[in-house]
Parts: C-alpha cells; sequence; structure tokens
C-alpha cells in the first residue's frame, strides 16, 4: 500500500512534466511563420508587471534584467505590425507611469516602432499600450475606458471594487492601403467572474456602434477565458468572430501547458483571417519573457 501511494503521489508531477513538452509531442497549431506580403500581422502579449519596489524575487527588477532579453527577442520574433501588450507595468503603488521599464526598453531596441494608447498618466492610463509599426500605419486617435459603473472615470475602480482595470484602444491608418483600423486592447479580471461578466458587457456595448458605423475593429487581449465561454459569445453577438488558437498561451512561466488560450484575437465585420492563428512558444533566451506566449495573426483589413 504505501508503495502504491508513493506511486500516486508521482502522478501530478508526471502530469506537469507531460504538460509542459505536450506542444511538441501533440502540435498545438502553426508555428509562426515570416508575415505575409499583403496584409497586417496583429499580437497580443501579456507580458507581466514589474515590481519596481522589490529588488529580487519573482517579478522583481532583477527578474525583469533577466527576462528582458528574452522579451525584446520575442518581440522581433513576431515581426507584427501591431502588438497589443497588457500588464506592461513598472508599479510602485499608485497609478504614476513616469518609469515603464518594459516599454522604454523595447521602443529603445525597436525604433522602427511608436506607442500608441499612452499618454500623461493623470489623464491617460498607459500600461495597456499598443506597439506599431510607424513605416506601415500612422495613428489617428487613441482612448481608454474602465471596467466601472463610472468607465470614463480614469483609476475609477472595478465592479466589485477590487483594482481598477480597463481597455485602451487607437485607431490607424493604413500607409499602403488607407483602410483604417481600430484595435481594442483589453485584459479581463482573472478572479472575479462577475467582474469578467460586467466588463464584457460594457465591452461589447462600447464596440457595437463602432461596427454599427462600419469601422474595421480587431480586439486583442487576455480574457482570462477559453474559447467558448459566454463572454466570447456575448462579443460574438456584438459582432466579432474569435480565431481558433489552439493550446495554452498561459504557462505559469514554466512552460507548462495545462489548459487552453486565454489570450485572444476577435475580428470584426470587413476583417479576414489569411491564415490560422499562431502561438509563439519558444522561450527566445535564458528566461521566458513571462508566463503567457504571444498570439498572433496575419489578417487582411477591407477599405472603409
Amino acid at each position: 500500500m504505501t508503495r502504491v501511494l508513493r506511486l500516486l503521489a508521482l502522478v501530478p508531477l508526471l502530469v506537469l512534466a507531460l504538460a509542459g513538452c505536450q506542444h511538441l509531442r501533440l502540435g498545438l497549431g502553426p508555428e509562426l511563420t515570416a508575415p505575409p506580403e499583403r496584409g497586417l500581422r496583429v499580437a497580443t502579449h501579456n507580458v507581466h508587471y514589474i515590481l519596481v519596489n522589490q529588488p529580487t524575487g519573482a517579478w522583481s527588477v532583477a527578474d525583469w534584467q533577466a527576462r528582458a532579453p528574452s522579451l525584446d527577442a520575442a518581440f522581433k520574433r513576431l515581426d507584427a505590425d501591431l502588438v497589443a501588450f497588457q500588464e506592461m507595468e513598472s508599479f510602485a503603488g499608485g497609478n504614476s507611469d513616469d518609469e515603464n521599464l518594459a516599454r522604454s526598453y523595447l521602443l529603445a531596441r525597436n525604433p522602427g516602432y511608436a506607442a500608441a494608447a499612452v499618454g500623461d498618466w493623470r489623464r491617460f492610463p498607459s500600461t495597456q499600450p499598443i506597439f506599431y509599426r510607424t513605416q506601415r500605419l500612422r495613428l489617428l486617435e487613441q482612448g481608454w475606458f474602465f471596467f466601472s459603473d463610472t468607465p470614463d472615470v480614469i483609476y475609477s475602480r472595478t465592479f466589485d471594487g477590487s483594482y481598477p482595470a480597463f481597455a485602451s484602444w487607437a485607431r490607424f491608418e493604413d500607409r499602403e492601403t488607407g483602410a483604417r483600423l481600430r484595435v481594442l486592447n483589453l485584459h479581463t479580471d482573472y478572479s472575479s467572474a462577475g467582474n469578467r461578466s460586467r466588463s464584457i458587457e460594457l465591452v461589447a456595448n462600447r464596440m457595437a456602434p463602432w461596427i454599427d458605423a462600419g469601422e474595421r475593429v480587431v480586439l486583442l487581449g487576455d480574457l482570462n477565458a477559453r474559447l467558448g465561454s459566454s463572454l466570447h459569445a456575448r462579443l460574438e453577438a456584438a459582432g466579432l468572430t474569435f480565431l481558433p488558437v489552439r493550446g495554452a498561451t498561459y504557462h505559469f512561466n514554466r512552460g507548462i501547458n495545462l489548459f487552453g488560450a486565454i489570450d485572444h484575437i476577435g475580428l470584426g465585420p470587413g476583417l479576414t483571417a489569411l491564415g490560422p492563428p499562431m502561438v509563439l512558444r519558444e522561450k527566445t533566451g535564458a528566461r521566458w519573457p513571462s508566463d503567457h506566449y504571444p498570439v498572433a495573426a496575419d489578417i487582411a483589413v477591407a477599405r472603409d
């Protein structure tokens, strides 16, 4: 009996070990390919916040310095025209964004890009930037709204009073084709189903007039929900079609793939996927860039 119990105790470890390499064994969708000659590559990546008052340990400044080169390598591997980031925050308490280590680091090393959905943190929450390739895209407009009963009040608490959470957005014009695209970047509450549901209802209500007006809308972000959820259903009712991301996108910062994708790409009318969505499941350095894999897709945007 003792031997049996010992064997049973090893089962969770074996499951984790197998899960950690399941993308190698089972094939969880296509590898990242070169961007298409026509169309745009869009991506989403939750990069985890940095605790700037914590010198060492998980998600500390030292941890950031160790994983920063991997994040830059992953960004370059994506070779995307648009990347929506979540949790791109150097958190020291409060809402100040005067220091943003990850955003500054990537922009300094990728001069062909600029950040949209950013501004003076007193008037614009800047921790969910949308990077864009300046040679290809022109920024037209940007904005935000909070997942709150007072969505247009900056840093307002969520519906149940927890930490502020929001959606950022930006509108772009394709310099080559003249097509226009609105990018909506969001990150829903991981712990509160009620917050997630009400946040998505707000997103759907904000998005509906844009779609009704004929705008091309792409939603990028961490929904903390798997495809087929009631959250996806509400957004689909508002006009989105979600691309079928295969396999895990959250990996516990260890390459462990236990459940389906929670990071998603949704396309509104006038947007067409040029192929299946892709997940970059490479370490791209000595450390994982984040506890999430980036997700990318190549899309065509119809003219207005």
